[in-house]
């Protein structure tokens, strides 16, 4: 298992490696290059950045996931699938704000459609075959939401593949995240091993090694996207990674630990939240400029700076998350 691991860890980054210049080409052939937010100031020298890099991690993740797949790998596949799926909605964002040439894509009501439409079908899929229960952190119980399961997948995918998108803001800072995220993430279901048997055994066994596969292709997108970055993931990007975060946690029945895992992602959304509801009532704002990354940048803090300290609670939050786990059950 660790030697396969290491094995798609490895193939997925020489894959999106290889693949990059031919990534590169294709963007820059259909134009597509970044259109900047006016009000960014700190970000003026971004503009004209080739976008749409998320084809990089993308490609590396789906190569080198054929190689992981063994037998029951439901799972795994469907994570892939739901990756793909909304890569395909963020594509359409990206050509849209690529063609107009501003940075206003598909409209809201569109994207929410459109994401609600593909965690509907993962929402059924897992009522009908997989279970209608999730684990509670740090505890050997679960808790068995019934029909419930369905709404409550439908808006733990909306939140989080926005989360997603939203944190894409700095150089480097989304795909950082979500590295240090996954490997959180890929302890915890090595945990969980031992007390599983059977079909459900190898399925978990192949969403490891599907997740150790994305984080390889993330890592290599990193040597491009870090800063100073040469080229974005773009929505293509981020809304992918969204949805392969959202369907492998989902399948795991893992939601909840994303609250302790995704901090950042948490974090981000809140304050976008906090913000716009506190201006509309009060015409004031509580952070400089949200979500809240954007705050340190006007604060003056260094961007790439945030970017590694945002890694590094991430990083954190994971080994105490293990430890818990590891100690209390989960």
């Amino acid at each position: 298992m660790v030697i396969k691991g290491l094995f798609c860890f490895s193939l997925a980054f020489v894959v999106a490696f290889l693949v990059s210049p031919f990534v590169f080409s294709f963007c820059r052939k259909i134009k597509a290059s970044q259109p900047i937010l006016h009000y960014v100031e700190t970000h003026k020298s971004k503009q004209g950045t080739t976008t749409m890099g998320g084809m990089i991690f993308i490609t590396g993740t789906i190569v080198s996931s054929f190689f992981a797949f063994n037998s029951d790998y439901t799972f795994a596949l469907l994570t892939v699938i739901t990756m793909l799926a909304y890569a395909t909605l963020g594509f359409l964002d990206d050509f849209i704000k690529i063609k107009e040439q501003h940075n206003l894509g598909l409209k809201a009501y569109q994207k929410i459609i459109g994401q609600v439409g593909i965690s509907l079908i993962i929402a059924l899929y897992v009522f009908n075959y997989v279970g209608t229960s999730i684990v509670i952190p740090f505890s050997n119980t679960n808790l068995d939401l019934g029909i419930f399961i369905i709404p409550f997948i439908i808006l733990f995918f909306v939140a989080l593949v926005n989360s997603v998108n939203l944190i894409d803001g700095l150089d480097g800072l989304c795909s950082g995240v979500s590295i240090a995220y996954l490997l959180g993430f890929i302890s915890l279901l090595s945990l969980s091993l031992s007390g599983l048997n059977g079909t459900l055994l190898t399925e978990i066994q192949n969403l490891i090694l599907v997740c150790t596969c994305l984080v390889g292709a993330l890592l290599a997108f990193q040597i491009f996207n870090g800063y100073p970055a040469s080229i974005f993931m773009g929505d293509t990007g981020s809304l992918a990674i969204g949805g392969f975060i959202s369907a492998a946690a989902v399948f795991a029945g893992y939601e909840l630990y994303l609250l302790i895992l995704g901090l950042p992602f948490v974090l981000t959304t809140l304050s976008d939240i906090i913000q716009v509801s506190y201006f509309k009532k009060t015409k004031k704002r509580v952070f400089l400029m949200a979500p809240i990354h954007h705050h340190f940048e006007k604060k003056g803090v260094n961007e790439n700076k945030i970017v590694i300290v945002y890694i590094i609670i991430t990083v954190m939050l994971g080994v105490l998350t293990y430890i818990l786990t590891n100690y209390y059950g989960g």
